[in-house]
């Protein structure tokens, strides 16, 4: 069952982006494996089977390939809201070279 939102209160532009994505949640030992479905600089969403409660605190994995090395990047985020399909996830902090590889994906994979 999807849980409406009221309105789309997004700030940033998404972009399509698949790839692997490991959730943890940060107060429990859960871990949500999934794939993205769409990324932005604030936030991405996973499609996963694992659904955890919105407002859970959770590690985010991000695993790039496509190059000559696989790239890992790692933020701290929360769930934001909860679909059938997955979850939303808002990221909260990340380090300067993450945020980087984020504006790269945004501009790579943007339709302008």
């Amino acid at each position: 069952m999807d849980i409406p939102r009221g309105g789309d209160r997004r700030r940033h532009t998404r972009v399509t982006f698949s790839t692997l994505i490991i959730l943890t949640a940060i107060d429990a030992k859960i871990e949500a494996r999934g794939s993205s479905r769409d990324i932005s600089l604030s936030g991405v969403f996973v499609k996963t089977d694992t659904l955890l409660e919105p407002g859970t605190q959770c590690g985010v994995k991000i695993f790039l390939t496509g190059g000559s090395e696989r790239i890992e990047l790692s933020m701290k985020a929360r769930v934001a809201r909860v679909l059938s399909s997955g979850l939303g996830i808002s990221f909260e902090s990340m380090e300067l070279e993450t945020y980087a590889h984020l504006k790269n994906i945004m501009l790579y994979n943007s339709d302008d």
